[in-house]
Order: C-alpha cells, then structure tokens, then sequence
C-alpha cells in the first residue's frame, strides 16, 4: 500500500473548559451589575428590559425589541453600546435596503486593479437594525450568516465581525401595511424577544425632572469596555450547569414541542 495515500484520522475527546474562579464569577456579577446600573440612568423603570439587554449581551446573543414607537427602544441600544465603548451601527431597514448596504459589497479600484472590499453597517460591536420588518425577506436574510457565525462571506471571501458582536433589532408589531413578517430562520437568531411598553407615570416624571433640556446620552459613560466584556463572554460559556438544570431546560424545550397551545416550539 502507497502510503502517500494513507490517512490516519485520530479522535480526541475535548476537555471541558475549566469552570471560572470566584474571583472571575464576582467580576462578572459586578459588571452585569455596573452595565445595568448606567443603562438604567437613562432608561427609567425598565429594570426587567435592561437586565434582559445585559443578559442577552453577556450571553453571546441578539435580542428584537418588540414596540410601538417611542418607548425607547433605539435609546436602549445606544445606551448598551456606549457603556461598552463599543462602536454603534444603526441600519434602517427600508424596502429599496439591499443586502451589500448591509454585509458590504466588493468594488473595483482601478489604480491596484484589484477588488477591495468596503464594508457594510453590520461591521459594529452593537448592530440596531430599526424596524427589521420594513426590508425585503431577500435583505432580512443577509443577517442570518452574521447573526449565526458572526462573519460575512462577499464573493467567497470571508470576514470577520466585531468582537462581541450583538444585534439588537426592533419592530413595531401594530403596522402591518409594508412589512414583511420575519422568517422562522431569522426569528430563531435571536436569544430573546421582549416589549418594553410604555414608561409608568413616575418615570416619565422622573425623565421629565433629570433629562428635561438634555440629551440623556450625552453624560452618559462607559463602565468597561469591549475586551472585558468579550472576556466576561467567555466567562459565561465556562459556568458549571448542574446536571438538574440541564434536565429541566431541556424538559421545558420538550414540553414546549409537544403542547397543542404552540404552533412551533
């Protein structure tokens, strides 16, 4: 037998990645807690909201805001980026968007007379994609290689995003004239959906008192930064799940399979 055309293909088993320190674990309830402290100075009475942005982001996710306007969804986000000092894309979605306005498109250079590649607005820490359900199912569908394996592929040549890299994208459920539906596909991306609704009484008095003639988020500073929190992302992958939690998480994904009250679980 030629052994040039041999191959010996060997298995290893991956070790677990060590569960984090105390130390570790404290710095990371500390940040959560820092983050969402400064998000919550601008946006009032949404602890639930703000803590669930934080999670979602601690967690390596996308989250979709699901409101009518003017509850502070784009607020929300700006405010998460900023207290990374992290880089903001916002991209409106329109019909006429097309799928290179959003991943990026390759374009001639007649001096090298090479193609260069020019990136599109998803190349940020924090992506707001604003009414997602105003784009054609054709551009929805250019955020599923981001979202899923935080890359973009132009003309076979991959890139790679941001690090951390998050979603945040918005819709206002009560308009249906000019929308399309986000596919199965492009819902499955993201980690959590949440409502923030409308502000209590007390808060928008509160707004009214602190940010009556200014901007909110021009005091508004970080608390960390992108490489702690890409660190703090890794932390989170490496918790100890005891094995009944396991078990009730994946009873609960079952149980939302097998009820009839769900069309997809």
């Amino acid at each position: 037998m030629d052994p040039r055309r041999t191959a010996v293909t060997t298995t290893s088993r991956r070790e677990p990645a060590a569960p984090p320190g105390q130390d570790q674990t404290d710095e990371l309830v500390a940040a959560a807690g820092r983050l969402a402290a400064n998000i919550e100075s601008v946006i009032v009475g949404k602890t639930d909201v703000v803590r669930t942005a934080v999670i979602v982001l601690l967690a390596g996710g996308h989250l979709l805001l699901e409101d009518v306007p003017g509850v502070g969804k784009t607020m929300l986000s700006k405010a998460l980026a900023r207290s990374i000092d992290g880089s903001m894309r916002r991209i409106q979605f329109t019909p006429d968007l097309l799928p290179s306005d959003v991943t990026g498109t390759s374009v001639w250079d007649p001096e090298s007379r090479t193609f260069e590649f020019r990136p599109g607005a998803v190349f940020g820490n924090v992506v707001v994609g604003d009414e997602i359900n105003r784009a054609s199912p054709k551009t929805q569908s250019a955020l599923l290689e981001c979202m899923e394996e935080r890359q973009v592929t132009v003309d076979s040549t991959t890139y790679p995003l941001e690090d951390p890299f998050m979603v945040v994208a918005t819709q206002n459920p009560l308009e249906m004239e000019g929308t399309y539906p986000l596919p199965e596909a492009q819902r499955d991306r993201f980690m959590a959906r949440v409502s923030m609704g409308y502000p209590s009484a007390e808060a928008e008095a509160s707004m009214l008192r602190e940010h009556g003639g200014s901007e909110p988020l021009a005091d508004l500073a970080p608390v960390t930064d992108v490489k702690q929190v890409a660190d703090l992302v890794a932390t989170v992958r490496t918790v100890h799940v005891a094995p009944a939690i396991e078990q009730y998480a994946v009873a609960l994904t079952h149980g939302t399979r097998s009820t009839s009250r769900l069309r997809r679980g």
